[in-house]
């Protein structure tokens, strides 16, 4: 394997939702749900996705918990956070900020005030709609 990754897929409760969140509260740029001539069963998984391309040709995608669970063949569970985080970094101290409230203000849900790290870093952190945890962070190094 190489040491890369390509796509960071988030388990979501409502795709419509989930992409306005990211579309319009975050900025991202999407063409919006695609796939949704494949349409699943009980037992096959959907194919309704939103898509991000983001710098480096990272993917974030977007995929409903229910086609996720039947696409990996694992259980569908109650939905859990906060087992990992995605972070974000940015240009100065002020931006942390201003991202947290950006999210904030799409409906996200910030964890608690940023605050500087001992390790040298200015971060905060919210969690999206669907309790997704993300870390905004301005290392001055």
């Amino acid at each position: 394997m190489e040491p890369r990754i390509h796509v960071i897929t988030l388990a979501v409760r409502d795709l419509d939702r989930a992409l306005a969140f990211y579309r319009e509260g975050l900025g991202l740029e999407s063409a919006g749900v695609v796939g949704t001539e494949f349409v699943g069963d009980d037992d096959s998984p959907a194919g309704a996705i939103a898509l991000f391309r983001l710098d480096g040709e990272l993917i974030l995608s977007l995929y409903p918990r229910t086609e996720l669970a039947k696409d990996a063949d694992v259980p569908l569970g109650p939905p859990k956070s906060g087992e990992f985080s995605i972070g974000h970094l940015v240009a100065t101290r002020e931006d942390v900020d201003v991202l947290l409230d950006q999210a904030e203000a799409a409906g996200g849900t910030r964890t608690a005030p940023a605050h500087d790290r001992p390790w040298g870093i200015y971060s905060g952190y919210f969690r999206d709609l669907d309790g997704h945890l993300w870390e905004i962070i301005w290392n001055p190094r």
